[in-house]
């Protein structure tokens, strides 16, 4: 059985946002609004918990999960090493609409797919999710839908996909953007645009002129 609680009445906002840590924490799914659209998470050292999210997106793990924070500090935490496209892209666009590609520390205990040593870090710029994640930590999210299906950007139109296999969801309204994050691949010394979004490129070039983008 899943609980639907509006963020917008402050009793809700604290009984939901205590009910989706406690979820997190049992290794369960919430779904959560960004600001981009809605996504569907798991803390992301909890294996039972990325099994479960695999299992609701209908997705393997030649999809390997991106993660959210709740501060531009916890990089340096995740990373072996932060490259300079890396940390010029975070301060300019954390938090925000971008997704940044970086080489995970090889100590962590987390398995989010075939990732080969990447992990897609974003923070987002919505009160609700950030206020989830200073508390749960990181998070492994991913859009709120089935493969395949429409990307939601309200909580309800993710339940009617996601149904009983999220424990909660936290309704803030309609997303404003509806747009995916730009995701751009800084891992190395040359930044590389993996898929557009949001951000648009001339804005990510007055940070990292070097950017590199497929044309074709």
């Amino acid at each position: 059985m899943s609980y639907l609680y509006a963020t917008s009445e402050p009793d809700s906002r604290r009984l939901g946002l205590d009910a989706a840590a406690s979820a997190v924490r049992r290794g369960d799914l919430v779904v959560l609004p960004t600001d981009t659209a809605y996504g569907v998470g798991t803390d992301a050292f909890n294996p039972q918990g990325i099994a479960k999210l695999l299992a609701a997106k209908g997705r393997g793990r030649d999809f390997p999960l991106p993660v959210l924070v709740g501060s531009p500090s916890t990089l340096d935490g995740l990373t072996y090493a932060v490259s300079g496209p890396a940390r010029r892209l975070v301060e300019a666009f954390w938090p925000g609409a971008l997704t940044v590609v970086v080489r995970h520390a090889p100590s962590l205990a987390w398995d989010l797919g075939d990732a080969e040593g990447k992990v897609a870090l974003r923070m987002p710029l919505h009160p609700v999710a950030l206020e989830l994640l200073r508390t749960t930590g990181p998070l492994a999210v991913t859009s709120a839908n089935v493969s395949g299906s429409p990307v939601p950007v309200s909580a309800p139109e993710a339940q009617d996909q996601l149904g009983d296999a999220v424990a909660v969801y936290l309704d803030a309204g309609p997303s404003q953007v509806g747009l995916p994050s730009t995701i751009v691949d800084a891992s190395g010394e040359t930044p590389y645009l993996l898929r557009p979004g949001a951000i648009e490129v001339d804005t990510l070039r007055e940070v990292c002129p070097d950017l590199v983008v497929d044309d074709a």
